[in-house]
């Protein structure tokens, strides 16, 4: 049986494997085709430690915590093995200030948690503490406090305004 309809208008590559081409909005959340999006972020991007701090925190400071994250999973996807864990809880960082800001507190406490877990273990593991200008103590501060007043409260949090300052 042939499947017709809606569905064949989805964007597939040749192995069928969603592009995700579709529009987003500032945090991420899909739009529909021919709305007006902000830009993606190119995925894949290989940068220097720094850079992809710099680009993350620009991106934050806009209030776009989700474009943040794929910066930093670049990081994550392309670093050092020995890396790999402290861009993965920076990016789980950026993904629970993101969920936090669509209202999902559950999605967003858990996020914001698990990112601060993985952020400190990777400190102390290392005894590393301002990797490429990271504030790490900071931003595991950062993201406790925020966690817990997500999970007492259930309005969506304004990304911009409670965007972390990865440095000092």
């Amino acid at each position: 049986m042939t499947n017709t309809g809606a569905s064949d208008a989805r964007d597939r590559d040749e192995a069928g494997r969603a592009r995700n081409a579709r529009p987003r909005d500032g945090l991420g959340r899909p739009l529909p085709y021919g709305a007006e999006g902000v830009p993606r972020q190119p995925e894949g991007v290989v940068r220097a430690p720094r850079e992809t701090v710099a680009e993350a925190q620009q991106l934050l400071a806009e209030g776009r915590p989700f474009h943040a994250h794929e910066v930093f999973e670049d990081a994550w996807k392309s670093g050092p093995r020995d890396e790999r864990p402290l861009w993965r809880g920076l990016a789980q960082l950026a993904v629970g200030l993101t969920h936090a800001a669509r209202g999902n507190t559950v999605g967003g406490v858990r996020l914001l948690r698990r990112g601060a877990g993985a952020v400190e273990e990777w400190e102390t593991g290392r005894g590393e503490d301002r990797p490429y200008g990271l504030d790490l103590p900071g931003l595991t501060r950062w993201a406790r406090e925020l966690a817990d007043r997500v999970e007492r409260g259930s309005a969506p949090v304004d990304p911009r305004a409670e965007a972390p300052r990865l440095g000092p």
